[in-house]
């Protein structure tokens, strides 16, 4: 009878302090959700005349007006002669995860996860010639990772957290035009680096598993896709000949996105 009684004292005090660390150690799990790119309403394609590394320059004419006078759009390009496109593709967004938290004073958490997977968005940019022709600068991601610390508060078996810390994408970029007169060079993928930001909310489910949902922001550089634009069977009077070649870029560098995401993980 003692011995019963000893066990049933000790059981709800076990539960107690199981329930007063559900987030201390070591954890795998996995999300899953959309990611949502930022405005990049303005976004252009510039030009560097003579390829001497010196953007900014204008291509014109045989007649000294503006080759690239239609202008530009954030888009992937519908059609040559129009100034007009589409919207930049968004979707979904996975990953695997691996985390470690330690509890502190019972309702303190800090800790630091890292995560590997893929953001299914892509983001394009138009320019248009009066020749007339459109060309296209498309960037995606094979495949994207971060490493973050989270800080949170917990009143019990739910926990709010802040999160934010490194984040990395293997950028492809692809290029696509209706010129069919010159010939054009340059394509594929880049490392690049920034940080991602946000925050979220998990709730234990029993001992071992957790759900949660969370925001994030990522800002990633890129910079480096280039486009070299040579004569290829252009004439004498073609503004790219004119211009001793040419190499393209974007004039946005960075690739933004946003990311809301359900989670799940099971805790050792």
């Amino acid at each position: 009878m003692a011995l019963a009684g000893a066990a049933l004292i000790a059981t709800p005090a076990l539960a107690q302090s199981d329930e007063s660390l559900a987030f201390d150690g070591l954890y795998v799990g996995g999300s899953f959700g959309g990611a949502f790119q930022s405005s990049d309403r303005g976004s252009s394609i510039q030009f560097d005349a003579g390829r001497n590394s010196s953007f900014g320059d204008t291509i014109n004419t045989a007649g000294g007006t503006n080759a690239f006078a239609p202008g530009f759009c954030d888009g992937r390009a519908t059609g040559s002669a129009n100034v007009s496109c589409g919207n930049d593709h968004d979707g979904i967004e996975y990953a695997a995860r691996i985390g470690f938290d330690k509890q502190i004073h019972e309702n303190f958490v800090i800790g630091l996860v890292g995560e590997f997977g893929k953001a299914e968005i892509n983001d394009s940019v138009s320019a248009f010639s009066t020749t007339p022709a459109a060309y296209v600068m498309t960037r995606d991601l094979k495949y994207n990772a971060n490493i973050r610390a989270r800080v949170g508060y917990t009143p019990g078996t739910t926990l709010f957290y802040a999160t934010g810390g490194g984040a990395y994408g293997r950028v492809r970029n692809r290029f696509s035009t209706t010129n069919t007169a010159n010939s054009f060079a340059g394509s594929g993928s880049e490392n690049a680096y920034g940080y991602t930001a946000g925050g979220g909310v998990e709730q234990k489910l029993g001992r071992n598993i957790s759900v949660g949902l969370e925001y994030l922001f990522t800002d990633l550089k890129d910079d480096k896709a280039r486009v070299a634009v040579g004569a290829g069977t252009a004439g004498a009077t073609n503004p790219f000949v004119l211009a001793n070649g040419a190499d393209f870029r974007r004039s946005d560098d960075r690739f933004r996105y946003h990311s809301m995401r359900a989670t799940v993980a099971f805790r050792f």
